[in-house]
C-alpha cells in the first residue's frame, strides 16, 4: 500500500511538473518575440526596398557615432574574461562540487566551435586576407607588398581570435554560473540580472531583457545562415555551373531548413553533437590536404610570424579608431565594427548554447577552453588558406582578389581552382559549410526555444520548429533586401542594445562571484574553527586527567565527554 501510494504521488508530481513546464513554455516572451520576428519578416516581404534603406540608415548612424563604444566594450570583455580565468574564482565549478562534464573535450570543442563561427570561418578563409592584401587596413601598408600580406593575416587573426571568443565566454559563463551553480535550472539571460533587479527580473523588465536577447540571437543566427547560403550558392555555381542568384539561394535555405528542423527533432547528444564532430573531422581533413598540396613552408612561417605580430599589436589594435584619419572610418565600419557587432549579436545564441553543454567544468577550464583552443584553430585555418590565397593571387595576376571583390563567397572557390582535385575539394567545402549550416541552425533552434520558453533545458519540439521556420524566413528576407550588406546591417542593429546589457551582465556576475566566494570561505572558516575548538576541549580534558592522576587511555567525545576506546 505504502509503495503504491508513493508511486501515485510521484506520478502526480511528474504530471504537475509537465503541466507547469508547458505553461512556462508558451508564455509572454515566446509570443512577443514571435510577433516581433513576424513584423520584420512581413516588412521585408512587402516593403523590401524601404526596409533595406531604413536598416542601412539606422546602422549607418550606429557605426558613425557608436563605433568607439564597440571598440571599448569588446576590449573590456576580453580583459574581464582573462581576469576571471586567472583570478581566485577560476577554481569554482559550474555546478555542484561533484558535478562532472556531460561531454568529452573533443565533442565540447566541436559543438562550441561550430556554433561560434563555423560557417564564417569557411566564408572568409581566403576572401578576407586577400581583400586586406590588395586594400590594406587603415592605410597602414602599401597594397600588394610583403607588409600588406603580413598586415592582412594579422587583421584576420584579430577579427577571428581572442575578442569574439571572449564575448561568447562572458555570456556563456554568466548563464552557466547562475543556472548550474546557483541552481536556477534555466538558461534565460534575464536570470543573470537577478543581483541587480532582484524579484523584478520575473516581471516586465526581465521579460524585456529576454526579448532583446532573443531578437539579437535571431538576427545573429540569420546572418550565419545567410553567409552559409551565399557560400553554398557560389560553390554550386563554380563547381557545377548552376545559375547563381536569389532563386538558388532561396532553394538552398528551404532544403537546409528541412534538414536542420529534422536535426532539431532529435536530442542534443545526437543531432548537434554528431553533426559538430563530423564537421570537425571534415575540416581537419581539408586543412591537412591544403597543407600538403599548398605552400607548406610558407603556411608554417606565416603562422609563426603573424602569431607574434598579432599578440604584439593586440592592445593598440583593440583601441585603434583612426581618429585623425576620418576617411578610414568606412573601413572600420565595414570590417572591425561589423565583426564586433556580429559576435555580440551571436553572443546570446553561442553563449547560451555553450552554457548548455558546459555543466561541470571549472570557470578557468571554461574560459581557457572557449577562448584559447578556437583562437588557435582559427589562426591555423587563416595561415593555411589565407597565406596560400595571397600567394595564389600573386601568381595569377590578381585573379583571387578579383573574384573576392566580385563576391566574398567566390574568393574561396577561386583559390580552390588553382589546386588539384578542384571538383572534389569544392564538394567537400560545400558539404562542410552545409554541415556547419545545419548544426548551427539546430543549435539556434535549441537556444531560441529555450530562451523563449522560460529557459527550459529541453524546449518542446513545436517551439524549436517554430523558430526554425522564422530563422530561415528572416535569412531569406535579409538576402532579398540586399545580400551581405543587409546581413551586416541586421547584425549591427541587433547587437547594439545587447552590448549594453552585456556590460551590466559582467557587473552582476562579478558581484555574485564575490559574494558566493566570501560566503563559502566563511562557511569553511566556521567548520575549521569548530574543529579547532573540539580539539582544544579534548586536549584540555586529557591534561586535566593527567594532572589528576586519572587514566587517560579513553577517548574524548566531540561533546567533551569521555568514551571507552
Amino acid at each position: 500500500m505504502a509503495q503504491a501510494e508513493q508511486e501515485r504521488s510521484q506520478e502526480q508530481r511528474e504530471a504537475s511538473g509537465s503541466e507547469a513546464e508547458q505553461v512556462q513554455q508558451f508564455g509572454a516572451v515566446f509570443y512577443i518575440t514571435v510577433a516581433i520576428s513576424a513584423v520584420f519578416v512581413l516588412a521585408g516581404v512587402f516593403f523590401t526596398d524601404p526596409f533595406g534603406s531604413a536598416l542601412a540608415t539606422v546602422v549607418g548612424w550606429i557605426t558613425d557615432y557608436l563605433g568607439w563604444l564597440y571598440m571599448l566594450m569588446t576590449s573590456f570583455f576580453l580583459g574581464f574574461a582573462i581576469w576571471l580565468a586567472l583570478s581566485r574564482y577560476g577554481k569554482i565549478r559550474l555546478g555542484q562540487p561533484d558535478d562532472r562534464p556531460e561531454f568529452g573535450r573533443f565533442a565540447w570543442f566541436a559543438m562550441l566551435f561550430q556554433a561560434g563561427m563555423g560557417i564564417g570561418l569557411v566564408f572568409w578563409a581566403v576572401s578576407e586576407p586577400v581583400t586586406h592584401y590588395t586594400d590594406p587596413p587603415l592605410g597602414q601598408a602599401q597594397p600588394e607588398t610583403a607588409d600588406a600580406a603580413s598586415l592582412a593575416l594579422q587583421t584576420a587573426f584579430f577579427h577571428w581570435g581572442l575578442h569574439p571568443w571572449a564575448i561568447y565566454a562572458v555570456v556563456g559563463l554568466a548563464v552557466a554560473y547562475f543556472s548550474y551553480r546557483r541552481g536556477m535550472t534555466n538558461l534565460q539571460v534575464s536570470t543573470v540580472f537577478r543581483p541587480l533587479l532582484h524579484d523584478r527580473v520575473d516581471g516586465p523588465i526581465g521579460k524585456a531583457i529576454d526579448v532583446i536577447a532573443i531578437v539579437a540571437t535571431l538576427f545573429g543566427v540569420a546572418v550565419s545562415l545567410g553567409l552559409g547560403t551565399l557560400q553554398i550558392d557560389a560553390g554550386l555555381g563554380e563547381a557545377f555551373g548552376l545559375p547563381s542568384g536569389i532563386g538558388l539561394q532561396l532553394i538552398i535555405i528551404a532544403v537546409t531548413a528541412v534538414a536542420y528542423m529534422l536535426s532539431a527533432s532529435t536530442p542534443i547528444n545526437k543531432g548537434v553533437n554528431i553533426l559538430s564532430q563530423t564537421s570537425m573531422y571534415v575540416a581537419f581533413v581539408l586543412l591537412v590536404y591544403f597543407i600538403i598540396v599548398g605552400p607548406s613552408l610558407l603556411q608554417l612561417n606565416v603562422f609563426t610570424q603573424e602569431t607574434g605580430g598579432y599578440l604584439a599589436n593586440l592592445v593598440p589594435r583593440s583601441f585603434d579608431m583612426a581618429a585623425f584619419e576620418p576617411q578610414e572610418g568606412t573601413w572600420l565600419a565595414d570590417w572591425t565594427i561589423f565583426f564586433w557587432a556580429t559576435w555580440i549579436a551571436w553572443a546570446p545564441y553561442v553563449g547560451v548554447f555553450i552554457a548548455r553543454i558546459s555543466k561541470g567544468r571549472t570557470i578557468r577550464e571554461f574560459i581557457l577552453g572557449v577562448m584559447i583552443a578556437p583562437t588557435i584553430f582559427s589562426m591555423i585555418w587563416f595561415s593555411v588558406f589565407g597565406a596560400a590565397g595571397i600567394q595564389a593571387d600573386q601568381q595569377t595576376g590578381g585573379a583571387i582578389s578579383k573574384a573576392a571583390g566580385t563576391s566574398e563567397a567566390l574568393g574561396l572557390f577561386a583559390y580552390l581552382q588553382e589546386n588539384p582535385l578542384f571538383l572534389f575539394t569544392s564538394i567537400a567545402m560545400i558539404f562542410l559549410v552545409w554541415i556547419f549550416f545545419v548544426a548551427g541552425a539546430d543549435a539556434g533552434t535549441i537556444v531560441l526555444g529555450s530562451m523563449s520558453a522560460g529557459g527550459v533545458l529541453n524546449p518542446k519540439r513545436l517551439i524549436k520548429l517554430t523558430w526554425g521556420v522564422i530563422m530561415g524566413a528572416l535569412a531569406a528576407i535579409l538576402l532579398l533586401a540586399g545580400g551581405l550588406d543587409a546581413l551586416q546591417n541586421g547584425a549591427i542593429l541587433a547587437a547594439t542594445p545587447f552590448a549594453i546589457l552585456m556590460c551590466i551582465m559582467c557587473w552582476c556576475l562579478y558581484k555574485t562571484l564575490r559574494h558566493d566566494y566570501r560566503e563559502e570561505r566563511r562557511q569553511v572558516q566556521e567548520v575549521m574553527a569548530h574543529d579547532q575548538n573540539v580539539e582544544k576541549q579534548q586536549m584540555e580534558e586529557i591534561m586535566r586527567r593527567h594532572e589528576a592522576g586519572e587514566p587517560v587511555g579513553t577517548k574524548v567525545s566531540n561533546n567533551g565527554g569521555m568514551g571507552k576506546d
